[in-house]
């Protein structure tokens, strides 16, 4: 095996780059990182009749925007098929592999009338057929003995030779299957170690089996992930669940939220801090540590990581990886004398705008919840309440403690006291926030007024009372 590890990472351009594969390459780079070794980027793009050039552009946008860049020039396998071409006829010659004319529904037939297991069931095999107009290339698999290997996340891993079947290396049209490229390019590659997905354990023997016929001196070490499932414990997918990247990041997520909750998918942190830099987690990731249990993909914790990770920005940083997320020419100036009470409030960057959008637009719609818990309910003490803030603050000055003061004692003033006499603040704000953000909950009140202003305020006061 080489002194510097090498890694990779083979995405599809049949497809966006998901939740489960961002997790493939956190730990290919992690492992790459902690131990000086390279990762490196490879695209299956041999399939050109599902291949999509822009998903190839996007997998590599979101991998940059996780911050999780690879070593060298991404190898692209659409360049690189005479390397299979060859190896498969070295197979063909050795006898190891022979053309077979079945087709599918042929296959399905002859399974369901044997009533044994699914599958090929080498048909093909002793006809010697040649190469023709829809002949694919299968493998000869050996028919006994048994194919096994040592996975770092799963132990020893063993299949016998006779419960696999005999699977293609070339389709009818010439184009690699994923088991040969693979093969050919790992061992081209330098590969030192595989971590992939447990869907990938199946294809491992045949990985293997390859290898040997081909004469590779070649054995990499393997690491099969963990599966990520929903709040069910169904695996996830594409059509049921959110899984794609690029929608977490149009979402609001930050790219290092993000990195620090995937490398907890199925692995954690010997002292039990989850929430730490992604230095720190380089340096005591281990996977021998990832444990083979399925890894349950929190959309809620993650949250919670996002909202912890914003609330580390200062205030500058906070507003400019807000600013995206702006739709209004104005955001920005009212989001920045907030920005550090807004910052601690939010868990997505796209909640930023609608926390303060009172401030943008004179058009206030009462969230009919909210008028009903914070208004409505509490009925002639809420007029009062209205009519007094609207007095006391005309008169006080313009600040956030002032206006504080002016508040108290209208509360006083409309009756919201507790049986001690004092003002009951939590029950007297209601009115006043609602009447002037149209909601029961949103940045602290009195900050808000400051920005606000004193006519706006006051208008939106007499608007409501207007309105009881």
């Amino acid at each position: 095996m080489a002194a510097r590890p090498r890694l990779r990472f083979a995405p599809s351009p049949t497809g966006y780059l998901h939740v489960g594969g961002a997790r493939t390459v956190l730990f290919n780079w992690l492992v790459a990182r902690r131990t000086g070794g390279e990762m490196l980027l490879r695209i299956e793009d041999t399939d050109v009749e599902r291949n999509r050039p822009e998903l190839t552009d996007d997998i590599l946008e979101q991998i940059q925007w996780l911050g999780l860049g690879w070593d060298g020039e991404p190898v692209h396998q659409s360049e690189r098929l005479h390397l299979y071409a060859k190896a498969a006829d070295q197979l063909l010659a050795a006898g190891r592999a022979y053309w077979c004319d079945c087709t599918p529904e042929q296959v399905q037939q002859r399974a369901a009338e044997r009533g044994g297991p699914p599958g090929y069931d080498g048909h093909c095999r002793d006809r010697g057929l040649e190469r023709g107009p829809g002949t694919a290339l299968r493998f000869r698999v050996p028919d006994e003995g048994v194919t096994s290997f040592d996975d770092l996340v799963r132990g020893t891993v063993s299949f016998e030779n006779a419960k696999l079947e005999d699977f293609v290396l070339l389709r009818s049209n010439g184009i690699p299957t994923f088991l040969l490229a693979n093969v050919v390019d790992d061992a081209d590659m330098g590969i030192t170690h595989v971590v992939r997905g447990e869907e990938h354990v199946n294809g491992t023997p045949k990985y293997l089996l390859i290898a040997d016929a081909l004469g590779l001196d070649h054995r990499p070490v393997f690491a099969h992930l963990p599966v990520l499932v929903n709040e069910q414990r169904k695996k996830l997918s594409k059509r049921r669940d959110s899984v794609s990247v690029a929608e977490f990041r149009a979402a609001g997520y930050l790219p290092e939220a993000m990195v620090n909750y995937l490398a907890l998918l199925g692995w954690g942190p010997p002292d039990g801090v989850e929430i730490r830099p992604l230095d720190e987690i380089v340096e005591l990731f281990r996977l021998e540590d990832v444990n083979p249990s399925p890894a349950f993909f929190d959309t809620r914790k993650l949250q919670h990581f996002n909202a912890e990770y914003i609330r580390k920005l200062d205030a500058d940083e906070f507003v400019a990886r807000a600013r995206p997320f702006f739709t209004h020419a104005e955001t920005e100036a009212v989001v920045r004398p907030l920005a550090e009470l807004v910052r601690d409030r939010v868990r997505l960057l796209s909640e930023v705008e609608p926390m303060v959008d009172f401030l943008l637009s004179d058009d206030i719609t009462y969230d009919e919840a909210s008028w009903r818990k914070h208004v409505a309910k509490h009925g002639e003490r809420s007029a009062a309440m209205l009519d007094a803030a609207v007095q006391r603050l005309e008169a006080c000055e313009w600040r956030a403690d002032a206006i504080e003061a002016a508040l108290l004692a209208a509360a006083e003033d409309a009756g919201f006291v507790n049986p001690e006499g004092r003002p009951q603040m939590s029950k007297a704000q209601g009115p006043v926030r609602v009447a002037v953000t149209g909601r029961g909950v949103g940045p602290p009140l009195y900050e808000s007024l400051v920005v606000l202003g004193r006519g706006r305020t006051l208008d939106r006061l007499r608007a409501a009372r207007a309105a009881l």
